[in-house]
């Protein structure tokens, strides 16, 4: 993949996500209106590819706004990867060198692969994630399984142990699949399962666009250095 697609396929999955985000809460609060319906339009400019450094400028205002709209990333982690991506492709049209541009999209892929890593080095340091007891008070006592019925899977401790362990594995493991273009491509297949299971399972559905708009990034990484 070359640095214009992967900048290129950068903006569309970001404007998807970012669509996805705003169409929730054009029913709410004026003063909600009020910031995602101007992300609404620029995310669709930016999916139509017209004006796209300014357009990434205006978004990443916009994202500010939000931030101190909701005294930090009301999202958590979909949130902050959105600003990253973001700050990148701003940089990525302003810098003046294709070498400049290399970089900084060489710093997003290394970031996203550091936020898998990060995320199950956390989790393998918990007990109650290595004994799936974490998984367990998931679906028996918060609020995020989207179906009552889900709730009765606390109730399977091997299957949770198993499931906790292969997402602790997968997302420390994840940095291996830079070693190839047919390991990298099924890790992003396993990581996109992963952010869809998510979505269904627990309503995430803000996080299964947000980090795949930097799946290019990687892509464009492990070519760069398989062409070295």
């Amino acid at each position: 993949m070359s640095l214009d697609d992967a900048i290129r396929f950068t903006e569309i999955v970001l404007a998807i996500a970012f669509i996805q985000q705003s169409l929730e809460h054009l029913s709410g609060a004026k003063e909600l209106r009020v910031l995602f319906l101007p992300r609404l339009a620029l995310s669709v400019l930016l999916l139509i590819g017209i004006q796209t450094l300014w357009v990434c400028i205006g978004l990443l205002l916009i994202a500010l706004l939000i931030l101190k709209r909701f005294q930090g990333p009301y999202n958590g982690g979909s949130d902050l990867m959105g600003v990253l991506v973001l700050f990148c492709l701003c940089l990525a049209h302003l810098v003046p060198s294709v070498r400049l541009q290399e970089y900084v999209f060489a710093y997003l892929a290394l970031q996203l692969m550091l936020s898998y890593f990060r995320a199950g080095w956390v989790k393998i340091r918990n007990p109650d994630w290595r004994s799936g007891t974490a998984l367990q008070d998931v679906f028996r006592f918060s609020v995020y399984p989207v179906s009552e019925a889900l709730r009765s899977w606390a109730d399977r401790p091997r299957l949770l142990w198993t499931v906790s362990w292969a997402v602790m594995l997968f997302e420390l493991l994840f940095p291996l699949t830079l070693l190839s273009k047919p390991t990298l491509i099924a890790g992003l297949g396993v990581a996109l399962v992963f952010h869809g299971a998510n979505a269904v399972l627990f309503g995430f559905n803000r996080f299964l666009w947000i980090w795949p708009a930097g799946y290019p990034a990687l892509l464009w990484l492990q070519h760069r250095i398989l062409a070295i």
